[in-house]
Protein backbone atom coordinates (compact mmCIF):
# COMPACT_ATOMS: atom_id res chain seq x y z
CA UNK A 1 0.00 0.00 0.00
CA UNK A 2 1.24 3.55 -0.33
CA UNK A 3 2.18 5.74 1.96
CA UNK A 4 -0.87 7.97 2.17
CA UNK A 5 -3.12 6.42 -0.53
CA UNK A 6 -5.49 3.45 -0.17
CA UNK A 7 -5.72 3.48 -4.39
CA UNK A 8 -2.58 3.92 -6.10
CA UNK A 9 -0.77 2.95 -9.71
CA UNK A 10 1.92 1.34 -10.21
CA UNK A 11 4.19 2.39 -13.27
CA UNK A 12 7.33 -0.28 -14.22
CA UNK A 13 9.91 1.62 -15.36
CA UNK A 14 11.33 -1.68 -16.76
CA UNK A 15 8.35 -1.78 -18.59
CA UNK A 16 8.71 1.51 -20.22
CA UNK A 17 12.49 1.11 -21.15
CA UNK A 18 11.55 -2.88 -22.49
CA UNK A 19 9.08 -0.75 -24.82
CA UNK A 20 10.99 2.09 -26.08
CA UNK A 21 13.99 -0.42 -26.50
CA UNK A 22 11.78 -2.47 -28.53
CA UNK A 23 11.02 0.14 -30.74
CA UNK A 24 14.35 1.65 -31.39
CA UNK A 25 15.15 -2.03 -32.06
CA UNK A 26 12.35 -1.87 -34.72
CA UNK A 27 13.12 0.97 -36.83
CA UNK A 28 15.95 2.12 -39.24
CA UNK A 29 19.14 3.59 -37.51
CA UNK A 30 18.74 7.51 -37.16
CA UNK A 31 15.32 7.35 -37.27
CA UNK A 32 13.86 9.48 -33.68
CA UNK A 33 10.85 8.45 -31.33
CA UNK A 34 8.49 10.63 -30.44
CA UNK A 35 7.45 9.42 -26.82
CA UNK A 36 3.67 10.60 -27.03
CA UNK A 37 2.84 11.37 -22.94
CA UNK A 38 -0.25 13.34 -23.35
CA UNK A 39 -3.05 12.94 -21.31
CA UNK A 40 -1.55 12.40 -18.16
CA UNK A 41 0.68 9.80 -20.63
CA UNK A 42 -1.97 7.67 -21.08
CA UNK A 43 -3.12 7.85 -17.74
CA UNK A 44 0.03 6.67 -16.22
CA UNK A 45 1.73 9.81 -14.80
CA UNK A 46 2.77 13.06 -17.22
CA UNK A 47 6.07 13.26 -15.09
CA UNK A 48 7.09 10.22 -14.09
CA UNK A 49 6.95 8.89 -17.53
CA UNK A 50 8.58 11.21 -18.97
CA UNK A 51 11.61 10.99 -16.33
CA UNK A 52 11.91 7.38 -17.39
CA UNK A 53 11.84 7.63 -21.37
CA UNK A 54 14.08 10.89 -20.79
CA UNK A 55 16.72 8.81 -19.01
CA UNK A 56 16.68 6.48 -21.99
CA UNK A 57 17.42 9.62 -23.68
CA UNK A 58 14.01 9.35 -26.56
CA UNK A 59 14.34 12.17 -28.98
CA UNK A 60 10.96 13.79 -28.54
CA UNK A 61 7.78 14.31 -26.24
CA UNK A 62 4.38 14.92 -27.37
CA UNK A 63 2.00 15.91 -25.45
CA UNK A 64 -1.26 17.85 -26.12
CA UNK A 65 -1.78 21.27 -24.51
CA UNK A 66 0.58 24.20 -23.55
CA UNK A 67 0.04 23.36 -19.78
CA UNK A 68 1.56 19.82 -20.24
CA UNK A 69 4.31 21.14 -22.27
CA UNK A 70 4.85 23.69 -19.22
CA UNK A 71 4.78 21.28 -16.79
CA UNK A 72 7.62 18.74 -18.20
CA UNK A 73 9.73 22.52 -18.45
CA UNK A 74 9.00 22.30 -14.61
CA UNK A 75 10.01 19.15 -13.61
CA UNK A 76 13.74 19.74 -15.73
CA UNK A 77 12.92 18.09 -18.56
CA UNK A 78 15.28 19.40 -21.68
CA UNK A 79 14.15 17.49 -24.48
CA UNK A 80 12.40 18.62 -27.19
CA UNK A 81 9.06 18.73 -26.69
CA UNK A 82 5.95 18.96 -29.38
CA UNK A 83 2.18 19.85 -27.92
CA UNK A 84 0.08 17.92 -30.97
CA UNK A 85 -3.02 19.95 -29.83
CA UNK A 86 -4.22 23.60 -30.27
CA UNK A 87 -2.51 26.00 -28.50
CA UNK A 88 -4.45 29.34 -27.93
CA UNK A 89 -2.73 32.57 -28.81
CA UNK A 90 -2.91 34.00 -26.21
CA UNK A 91 -0.27 30.79 -25.20
CA UNK A 92 1.93 31.10 -27.66
CA UNK A 93 4.52 33.36 -25.82
CA UNK A 94 4.62 30.65 -23.48
CA UNK A 95 5.59 28.19 -26.23
CA UNK A 96 8.65 30.35 -27.15
CA UNK A 97 9.75 31.32 -24.13
CA UNK A 98 9.96 27.59 -22.94
CA UNK A 99 11.10 26.60 -26.52
CA UNK A 100 7.91 24.57 -26.97
CA UNK A 101 7.28 23.24 -30.52
CA UNK A 102 4.00 23.57 -32.13
CA UNK A 103 1.82 21.66 -34.46
CA UNK A 104 0.56 24.07 -36.61
CA UNK A 105 -2.61 24.49 -39.28
CA UNK A 106 -4.16 27.92 -38.55
CA UNK A 107 -3.25 30.82 -40.69
CA UNK A 108 -4.29 32.56 -37.27
CA UNK A 109 -1.43 30.86 -35.43
CA UNK A 110 0.93 31.78 -37.86
CA UNK A 111 0.29 35.74 -38.10
CA UNK A 112 0.06 35.47 -33.95
CA UNK A 113 3.11 33.83 -34.09
CA UNK A 114 5.07 36.04 -35.95
CA UNK A 115 4.38 38.57 -33.62
CA UNK A 116 4.60 36.65 -30.69
CA UNK A 117 8.50 35.51 -31.94
CA UNK A 118 9.22 38.75 -32.90
CA UNK A 119 8.70 40.66 -30.04
CA UNK A 120 10.35 37.92 -27.66
CA UNK A 121 13.37 38.10 -30.38
CA UNK A 122 13.50 34.58 -30.67
CA UNK A 123 12.57 31.52 -33.09
CA UNK A 124 9.24 30.01 -33.03
CA UNK A 125 9.50 25.98 -34.17
CA UNK A 126 6.16 24.82 -35.76
CA UNK A 127 5.16 21.47 -37.34
CA UNK A 128 2.54 22.11 -40.21
CA UNK A 129 0.09 19.34 -39.91
CA UNK A 130 -1.06 18.37 -43.48
CA UNK A 131 -4.81 16.78 -43.92
CA UNK A 132 -4.56 13.35 -45.95
CA UNK A 133 -7.70 11.65 -44.91
CA UNK A 134 -9.02 11.56 -41.16
CA UNK A 135 -10.40 15.22 -41.76
CA UNK A 136 -9.66 16.44 -38.12
CA UNK A 137 -6.68 19.15 -38.04
CA UNK A 138 -5.03 19.57 -40.87
CA UNK A 139 -4.13 21.57 -43.80
CA UNK A 140 -6.25 20.95 -46.87
CA UNK A 141 -4.10 20.21 -50.07
CA UNK A 142 -5.85 22.69 -51.76
CA UNK A 143 -4.80 25.48 -49.25
CA UNK A 144 -1.41 23.92 -48.92
CA UNK A 145 0.63 26.04 -51.17
CA UNK A 146 -0.78 29.38 -49.94
CA UNK A 147 -0.43 28.61 -46.33
CA UNK A 148 3.40 27.36 -47.24
CA UNK A 149 4.20 30.96 -48.54
CA UNK A 150 2.82 32.61 -45.74
CA UNK A 151 4.78 30.62 -43.47
CA UNK A 152 8.02 31.23 -45.48
CA UNK A 153 7.32 35.35 -45.23
CA UNK A 154 7.25 34.87 -41.83
CA UNK A 155 10.82 35.86 -40.31
CA UNK A 156 10.61 33.95 -36.89
CA UNK A 157 9.20 30.94 -37.67
CA UNK A 158 10.79 27.45 -38.88
CA UNK A 159 9.18 24.67 -39.50
CA UNK A 160 10.80 22.22 -37.83
CA UNK A 161 8.23 19.52 -38.82
CA UNK A 162 5.41 18.02 -41.44
CA UNK A 163 3.31 15.40 -39.99
CA UNK A 164 -0.29 13.80 -40.36
CA UNK A 165 -2.29 11.23 -38.47
CA UNK A 166 -3.74 7.61 -39.96
CA UNK A 167 -7.24 7.23 -39.71
CA UNK A 168 -7.85 3.50 -40.32
CA UNK A 169 -4.94 1.86 -39.43
CA UNK A 170 -5.69 -0.06 -35.81
CA UNK A 171 -9.35 -1.11 -36.80
CA UNK A 172 -8.55 -3.07 -39.97
CA UNK A 173 -6.12 -5.78 -41.30
CA UNK A 174 -6.93 -3.96 -44.71
CA UNK A 175 -4.61 -1.16 -45.20
CA UNK A 176 -5.52 0.28 -48.47
CA UNK A 177 -6.88 3.55 -47.18
CA UNK A 178 -3.78 4.20 -45.13
CA UNK A 179 -1.61 3.48 -47.78
CA UNK A 180 -3.67 6.05 -49.76
CA UNK A 181 -3.19 8.62 -46.87
CA UNK A 182 0.43 8.06 -47.12
CA UNK A 183 0.37 9.06 -50.96
CA UNK A 184 -1.33 12.12 -50.21
CA UNK A 185 1.42 12.99 -47.30
CA UNK A 186 4.02 12.77 -49.82
CA UNK A 187 2.31 14.97 -52.43
CA UNK A 188 2.09 17.39 -49.65
CA UNK A 189 5.74 17.14 -48.72
CA UNK A 190 6.17 17.86 -52.35
CA UNK A 191 4.19 20.76 -52.00
CA UNK A 192 5.99 21.71 -48.96
CA UNK A 193 9.59 21.70 -50.75
CA UNK A 194 8.54 23.55 -53.74
CA UNK A 195 7.75 26.18 -51.77
CA UNK A 196 11.06 26.38 -50.33
CA UNK A 197 11.06 25.13 -47.27
CA UNK A 198 13.17 22.23 -45.42
CA UNK A 199 12.06 20.16 -43.13
CA UNK A 200 13.57 18.32 -40.51
CA UNK A 201 11.44 15.94 -39.32
CA UNK A 202 8.82 13.99 -40.88
CA UNK A 203 6.73 11.69 -39.40
CA UNK A 204 3.36 10.06 -39.65
CA UNK A 205 3.31 6.70 -37.75
CA UNK A 206 1.64 6.21 -34.88
CA UNK A 207 2.35 2.73 -32.65
CA UNK A 208 0.53 0.40 -35.49
CA UNK A 209 2.04 1.88 -38.10
CA UNK A 210 5.66 2.11 -36.50
CA UNK A 211 5.31 -1.78 -36.10
CA UNK A 212 3.51 -2.39 -39.12
CA UNK A 213 5.10 -0.63 -41.81
CA UNK A 214 8.81 0.40 -42.40
CA UNK A 215 8.50 2.70 -45.39
CA UNK A 216 6.21 5.31 -43.18
CA UNK A 217 8.84 5.67 -40.27
CA UNK A 218 10.52 8.80 -42.40
CA UNK A 219 12.74 10.31 -40.01
CA UNK A 220 10.75 10.13 -36.92
CA UNK A 221 8.37 8.11 -35.26
CA UNK A 222 5.47 8.68 -32.64
CA UNK A 223 5.16 6.27 -29.88
CA UNK A 224 2.01 6.36 -27.81
CA UNK A 225 0.28 3.37 -26.72
CA UNK A 226 3.07 1.08 -27.61
CA UNK A 227 5.06 3.18 -24.88
CA UNK A 228 2.63 2.02 -22.33
CA UNK A 229 3.10 -2.07 -23.55
CA UNK A 230 -0.63 -1.85 -24.77
CA UNK A 231 -1.21 -3.35 -28.47
CA UNK A 232 -3.41 -0.55 -29.73
CA UNK A 233 -5.86 -3.24 -31.19
CA UNK A 234 -6.29 -6.81 -32.03
CA UNK A 235 -5.82 -6.07 -35.49
CA UNK A 236 -2.90 -4.55 -35.13
CA UNK A 237 -1.37 -7.66 -33.99
CA UNK A 238 -2.93 -9.99 -35.98
CA UNK A 239 -1.81 -7.52 -38.92
CA UNK A 240 1.76 -7.96 -37.28
CA UNK A 241 1.34 -11.83 -37.32
CA UNK A 242 0.45 -12.12 -40.92
CA UNK A 243 3.61 -9.83 -41.40
CA UNK A 244 5.68 -12.23 -39.39
CA UNK A 245 6.69 -9.30 -36.99
CA UNK A 246 6.80 -11.54 -34.09
CA UNK A 247 9.61 -10.29 -32.03
CA UNK A 248 7.98 -7.33 -31.04
CA UNK A 249 7.21 -8.05 -27.45
CA UNK A 250 5.08 -4.72 -25.06
CA UNK A 251 4.99 -5.06 -21.37
CA UNK A 252 1.82 -3.62 -19.84
CA UNK A 253 3.35 -1.14 -17.89
CA UNK A 254 0.62 -0.27 -15.07
CA UNK A 255 -0.68 -2.28 -12.00
CA UNK A 256 -3.93 -0.29 -10.34
CA UNK A 257 -4.55 -1.28 -7.09
CA UNK A 258 -6.56 -0.34 -4.07
CA UNK A 259 -7.23 -1.86 -0.15
CA UNK A 260 -10.17 -3.47 1.50
CA UNK A 261 -11.20 -1.09 4.45
CA UNK A 262 -14.44 -3.29 5.49
CA UNK A 263 -14.62 -7.21 5.62
CA UNK A 264 -18.35 -8.60 6.98
CA UNK A 265 -20.57 -11.73 6.86
CA UNK A 266 -24.29 -11.27 5.05
CA UNK A 267 -27.08 -14.14 5.38
CA UNK A 268 -28.42 -15.88 2.46
CA UNK A 269 -30.89 -13.76 0.47
CA UNK A 270 -29.32 -10.22 1.21
CA UNK A 271 -29.52 -7.20 -1.37
CA UNK A 272 -26.35 -5.78 -2.52
CA UNK A 273 -25.62 -1.94 -3.36
CA UNK A 274 -27.54 0.49 -4.84
CA UNK A 275 -30.87 -0.23 -5.90
CA UNK A 276 -30.85 -3.59 -4.88
CA UNK A 277 -29.22 -4.89 -8.00
CA UNK A 278 -27.70 -7.66 -6.78
CA UNK A 279 -27.91 -10.31 -3.96
CA UNK A 280 -26.27 -13.41 -2.78
CA UNK A 281 -27.61 -16.74 -2.34
CA UNK A 282 -25.77 -18.02 0.68
CA UNK A 283 -24.53 -16.85 3.93
CA UNK A 284 -21.44 -14.60 1.83
CA UNK A 285 -18.75 -12.98 2.98
CA UNK A 286 -18.02 -9.57 1.26
CA UNK A 287 -15.36 -7.25 0.93
CA UNK A 288 -15.53 -3.01 0.62
CA UNK A 289 -12.99 -1.35 -1.74
CA UNK A 290 -12.65 2.19 -1.55
CA UNK A 291 -12.44 3.07 -5.16
CA UNK A 292 -15.53 3.86 -7.91
CA UNK A 293 -16.10 6.01 -10.86
CA UNK A 294 -14.93 9.22 -9.76
CA UNK A 295 -11.91 7.30 -9.65
CA UNK A 296 -12.39 5.84 -13.12
CA UNK A 297 -13.99 2.52 -12.45
CA UNK A 298 -16.26 2.10 -15.08
CA UNK A 299 -19.88 1.79 -13.48
CA UNK A 300 -20.87 -1.00 -16.36
CA UNK A 301 -18.65 -2.82 -14.05
CA UNK A 302 -21.62 -2.91 -11.80
CA UNK A 303 -22.59 -6.64 -11.24
CA UNK A 304 -19.97 -8.28 -14.09
CA UNK A 305 -16.38 -7.12 -13.12
CA UNK A 306 -14.13 -8.79 -11.07
CA UNK A 307 -10.57 -7.67 -9.06
CA UNK A 308 -8.09 -9.98 -7.96
CA UNK A 309 -7.02 -10.49 -4.23
CA UNK A 310 -4.81 -12.86 -2.97
CA UNK A 311 -4.19 -13.57 -6.50
CA UNK A 312 -7.67 -15.06 -7.30
CA UNK A 313 -10.57 -13.48 -8.76
CA UNK A 314 -13.26 -11.65 -6.84
CA UNK A 315 -16.59 -10.84 -8.53
CA UNK A 316 -17.98 -7.45 -7.88
CA UNK A 317 -21.84 -7.15 -6.40
CA UNK A 318 -23.78 -4.73 -6.89
CA UNK A 319 -23.28 -1.24 -8.38
CA UNK A 320 -20.06 0.67 -8.49
CA UNK A 321 -20.45 3.70 -6.31
CA UNK A 322 -18.75 6.76 -6.93
CA UNK A 323 -15.74 6.41 -4.08
CA UNK A 324 -16.15 2.24 -3.44
CA UNK A 325 -17.81 -0.85 -4.59
CA UNK A 326 -18.36 -4.13 -2.96
CA UNK A 327 -16.57 -7.60 -3.82
CA UNK A 328 -17.71 -11.64 -2.93
CA UNK A 329 -14.73 -13.17 -1.17
CA UNK A 330 -16.43 -15.94 -0.24
CA UNK A 331 -14.43 -18.31 -1.56
CA UNK A 332 -11.06 -16.47 -0.48
CA UNK A 333 -9.46 -17.26 2.35
CA UNK A 334 -7.28 -15.08 4.58
CA UNK A 335 -8.46 -12.05 3.33
CA UNK A 336 -7.89 -9.35 5.89
CA UNK A 337 -8.23 -5.53 6.31
CA UNK A 338 -6.05 -3.23 4.35
CA UNK A 339 -5.29 -6.13 2.12
CA UNK A 340 -3.82 -5.14 -1.36
CA UNK A 341 -6.27 -5.74 -4.18
CA UNK A 342 -5.32 -5.22 -7.79
CA UNK A 343 -8.00 -3.66 -10.33
CA UNK A 344 -6.06 -3.45 -13.22
CA UNK A 345 -2.85 -5.51 -14.15
CA UNK A 346 -1.49 -8.61 -13.10
CA UNK A 347 -0.59 -10.93 -10.36
CA UNK A 348 1.53 -14.34 -9.92
CA UNK A 349 -1.07 -16.39 -11.90
CA UNK A 350 -3.83 -14.23 -13.41
CA UNK A 351 -4.35 -10.74 -14.86
CA UNK A 352 -7.00 -8.36 -15.64
CA UNK A 353 -6.09 -6.45 -18.54
CA UNK A 354 -6.70 -3.06 -20.11
CA UNK A 355 -8.56 -5.37 -23.10
CA UNK A 356 -10.03 -7.51 -20.98
CA UNK A 357 -11.77 -4.62 -18.94
CA UNK A 358 -12.48 -2.49 -22.34
CA UNK A 359 -14.15 -5.85 -23.69
CA UNK A 360 -16.79 -5.58 -20.62
CA UNK A 361 -17.53 -1.78 -20.77
CA UNK A 362 -17.54 -1.63 -24.69
CA UNK A 363 -14.73 0.64 -25.27
CA UNK A 364 -10.92 0.44 -26.07
CA UNK A 365 -7.73 -0.06 -23.82
CA UNK A 366 -6.72 3.94 -24.62
CA UNK A 367 -10.08 4.95 -22.70
CA UNK A 368 -9.67 2.15 -19.92
CA UNK A 369 -5.93 3.81 -18.69
CA UNK A 370 -6.51 7.43 -19.20
CA UNK A 371 -9.72 7.35 -17.07
CA UNK A 372 -7.44 6.96 -14.09
CA UNK A 373 -7.90 10.01 -12.25
CA UNK A 374 -5.09 11.95 -12.10
CA UNK A 375 -5.66 12.83 -8.45
CA UNK A 376 -4.64 9.40 -7.85
CA UNK A 377 -0.68 8.72 -6.61
CA UNK A 378 1.26 7.35 -9.57
CA UNK A 379 4.47 5.32 -7.98
CA UNK A 380 7.72 3.85 -10.31
CA UNK A 381 8.83 0.52 -9.41
CA UNK A 382 11.11 -2.22 -10.66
Amino acid sequence: MSNHELTWVEISKSAIINNIRMTSSHIKPGVKIMAVVKANAYGHGLIEVAKIASEEKVDFFGVNSIGEAIALRNAKIKTPILALGYVPLASLKDAVVHDISMVVYNVETVNKLQEVAAKCKSMAKIHIKVETGLNRQGVLREKLADFCALVKSKKNIIVEGVSTHYANIEDTTEHSYAKSQLENFREACDIIAASGITVKYRHTACTAATILFAEVHFEMVRLGIGLYGLWPSKETKLSAYERKIGNFELKPALTWKTSVVQIKEIEANSSIGYGCSDFVTQKSRIAILPVGYYDGYDRKLSNTGYVLVRGRRAPILGRICMNMFIIDITNIDGVEVEDEVILLGAADDDAITAETMAAKIGTINYEVVTRINESIERVVVG
